[in-house]
């Protein structure tokens, strides 16, 4: 029986937040080192996923010393290539000096992750895309998207880098937008150091079915790493895990389970509202119930009614499991 999962956050979400609306915020701003504080005081989290540049002030020792305060390990080091100075892309910004400053802060992420121990880089390059037609070169876009990562990836032969595709959104269309064209570029670069960190919610709401896109990044050895939320697949709401979508979630986790995939499950989420501790313990907490849900789960039956493509006898039997997975932390 598989082990259970080491569970895991990204470190922003234990930050606050703003939106157009409430520009000043949710919250008063933390500190990277409050945010690892607050990781801290959630009693299964092991990991966490580390935003770079720090807050202002803090030094990687710092961040160190932290995570050991914390009891907690950095699995991956996230640079910020999306924000206003990567308004028109980090990869595909058409001033070369942009593009190269790219390549100096993923460069001093390499070093953040050596220095942490950290299993990876992750790769989310927000900003590159594009938002009308006509107001790209398509062809010389996405030979900037590849080079960038070929760039970067054979710079550190020594390091793993994850790509974490997202349909849109800073971009109105993202240049890395699906498991099949971020399996593609990967492909283009011919770098056998670059993989995918599939986020449930992108995939979700990009039109893909999560379990599906698993698979297929599976099967070309190349899920890396996970991020899980929910949302209400016309945005990246970045809800609860299981809040909306119970059943998807299900079926990727079993995807994840009849592979052998044993990596971390990593929670992507915005608590804008919500106590944020609270929220990870919640989502922990139904995670845990996923995991006892899948070794209930009458795997033979359920294979055989894939094999009829029975949905009917399929869905009983995935009820039962997950209706009998709660009461227990």
């Amino acid at each position: 029986m598989p082990t259970t999962p080491r569970f895991g956050a990204g470190l922003w979400h234990f930050a606050t937040y703003v939106d157009r609306y409430a520009v000043d915020g949710y919250g008063e701003p933390r500190s990277t080192l409050e945010q690892i504080a607050l990781a801290g005081t959630v009693e299964d989290l092991s990991v966490v996923d580390v935003p770079y540049p720090f807050t202002p002030g803090v030094t990687v020792q710092q961040v160190q010393q932290a995570l050991a305060d914390a009891g907690l390990e950095c699995i991956g080091v996230t640079p910020e290539i999306y924000l206003r100075e990567f308004g028109k892309g980090a990869f595909t910004n058409p001033d070369p000096a942009v593009r190269q400053a790219t390549q100096v802060l993923l460069g001093e992420a390499c070093d953040v992750v050596r220095q942490l121990g950290a299993e990876y880089v992750k790769v989310w390059p927000g900003q590159d895309g594009w938002d009308y037609p006509f107001q790209v070169n398509h062809h010389d876009l996405w030979q900037l998207a590849v080079d960038g990562i070929r760039q970067i990836a054979t710079a550190n032969p020594d390091l793993r880098f994850v790509i974490e595709y997202k349909p849109r959104e800073p971009r109105v269309k993202m240049t890395w937008d699906s498991a099949a064209r971020t399996i593609l570029g990967i492909q283009q670069t011919g770098c056998d150091n670059v993989g995918v960190l599939l986020d449930f919610g992108h995939s979700l709401y990009g039109g893909e079915s999560p379990a599906d896109a698993a698979q297929l990044l599976i099967d070309h050895g190349l899920l890396w790493g996970m991020d899980v939320n929910d949302n209400l697949r016309g945005w990246d709401d970045d809800l609860m895990v299981g809040s909306v979508h119970l059943t998807e979630i299900f079926e990727y986790f079993y995807t994840l389970r009849i592979n052998g995939w044993e990596g971390v499950w990593q929670l992507d989420q915005f608590p804008f509202r919500e106590d944020t501790v609270e929220t990870a313990r919640a989502s922990i907490r139904l995670l845990k119930a996923l995991h006892r849900a899948l070794d209930t789960l009458d795997v033979p039956a359920l294979q055989a009614a894939q094999a009829r493509q029975d949905a009917v006898a399929a869905q009983r039997l995935v009820q039962d499991a997950l209706l009998s997975c709660m009461g227990g932390d």
